[in-house]
């Protein structure tokens, strides 16, 4: 507010149809908003703004409008939030037409794919991890630096099995790759960055020199990210696979503010490890 001033920078009552709308709007009229959300599990209040408006006008007018609107916020689990406030929700705007779906699992990550996101003609939906916002890493102080969507980062290269994971479980990836290097299981870990667009030449091609994947993230298993990217992978690499696809997501239950009942619904690292190793026995 002090560096940009009132007309800039706007603090609104919470209403997530009201404030989303006035940015469709700003967008419409040749505004760049950046819409920011206390929790993403609030933009279920506001899906007519987001879904029936924000996704489709730039089709509906023939491509005449523009629609640069970014909507961003935390979500996940991690400080035991509950039900309402620890929800990923990323997959129903995965769904949707004319909506874009960034997933950030580093600081270089947030940074790069958030220019992107504002300097795009359509609306993005920026996701952030709440248990993220403690990592460190380096950053380039280049305005310019951006990380283009639908570019997939490998973030570590491996030859038996590749683990693609989002947000969170990147990380929770590495952390298993590490250990399983101590047996002579070599990892590739893939971080999409955007699911929508997603990379699937990046994921095919993984897959092809591993001939196993699994597919992590927090959302729940049922309907999740993890159910496109595997039925992609068995139709566009079913015959370089040595055993079928493994998803992990979270229960088909709601989250619980207990952090060791949160814990036991969503994916841990133990059960990275041992998916991994039940993809590679099979």
């Amino acid at each position: 507010m002090n560096e940009f001033g009132k007309e800039r920078v706007r603090n609104t009552p919470i209403s997530e149809a009201g404030f989303i709308g006035a940015g469709v709007g700003a967008a419409c009229a040749g505004m760049r908003p950046v819409v920011e959300l206390m929790y993403m599990d609030f933009t279920y209040v506001s899906m007519d703004q987001l879904l029936n408006q924000a996704a489709k006008i730039r089709f509906m007018f023939g491509g005449k409008a523009k629609v640069p609107l970014v909507v961003r916020g935390q979500q996940g689990v991690g400080r035991g939030n509950a039900g309402q406030h620890s929800q990923s929700v990323e997959q129903f705007f995965m769904h949707i037409p004319g909506m874009k779906v960034a997933m950030p699992s580093s600081p270089a990550d947030a940074a790069g794919l958030l220019r992107t996101a504002i300097r795009d003609d359509n609306p993005v939906m920026f996701f952030e991890h709440k248990a993220l916002y403690s990592t460190k890493g380096e950053v380039s102080d280049n305005p310019e630096f951006s990380i283009p969507f639908g570019k997939a980062n490998i973030a570590r290269e491996g030859k038996d099995v590749t683990v693609i994971g989002t947000h969170l479980y990147v990380g929770r990836a590495l952390n298993a790759a590490e250990k399983l290097q101590g047996e002579g299981i070599s990892v590739e870990v893939l971080d999409p960055r955007t699911i929508m667009p997603l990379d699937e030449e990046t994921i095919i091609d993984s897959v092809k020199k591993t001939g196993r994947a699994v597919v992590v993230h927090e959302a729940h298993k049922i309907g999740g990210v993890g159910a496109e990217i595997a039925a992609m992978i068995m139709e566009k690499a079913f015959k370089y696979l040595d055993a079928p696809v493994i998803r992990l997501g979270a229960k088909h239950c709601t989250l619980p503010f207990n952090l060791g009942l949160e814990n036991a619904v969503v994916p841990q690292e133990e059960d990275i490890l041992n998916a991994i190793k039940a993809v590679l026995y099979k």
